[in-house]
């Protein structure tokens, strides 16, 4: 698939980039509506959690682009195939900046969620389930992007 084997910073802005996150995005709505609230839907959460993917996609475009020099999402979110992933120390680069990455976003999140959640949920409460949504989100964002890259 020629449309798959871009950048995800090409990629994001594809409409099957598009679908990709706004699925992602929804995955941590219900995610951290369910294990909030018991409930699938709250408004007052999935307004949060958009907000909060929206801020710290804007951070993931604006630091990769100062890390490297003017490609998008490329560190903040590395897409790459076996092409660009060359022996263990390419793999250990991609596993590393991945974390990153990672930390990061529960890092912008967790600070977004709690924020504006406070009021209604306690602060560990919060900060444990953008935790638990993210590493599910994570999970499935990566065996769906991976799986045909390398």
């Amino acid at each position: 698939m020629i449309l798959l084997n871009v950048s995800f910073g090409i990629y994001a802005f594809l409409p099957q980039g598009w679908v990709f996150m706004i699925a992602i995005i929804l995955i941590e709505c219900l995610g951290i509506s369910y294990f909030l609230t018991y409930k699938w839907f709250n408004k007052k959460i999935y307004k949060t959690t958009m907000l909060s993917n929206l801020i710290s996609g804007i951070i993931g475009i604006i630091g990769s682009m100062i890390l490297n020099g003017g490609w998008w999402l490329v560190v903040w979110f590395p897409w790459v195939s076996n092409n660009e992933v060359s022996g263990a120390e390419g793999l250990n680069l991609l596993v590393m900046f991945y974390a990153i990455a990672f930390l990061l976003t529960l890092l912008i999140e967790g600070l977004v969620n709690y924020l504006l959640l406070k009021r209604y949920y306690k602060k560990s409460q919060v900060l444990k389930t953008t935790f638990i949504v993210n590493i599910i989100s994570y999970t499935i964002g990566s065996l769906a992007m991976y799986s045909y890259s390398f």
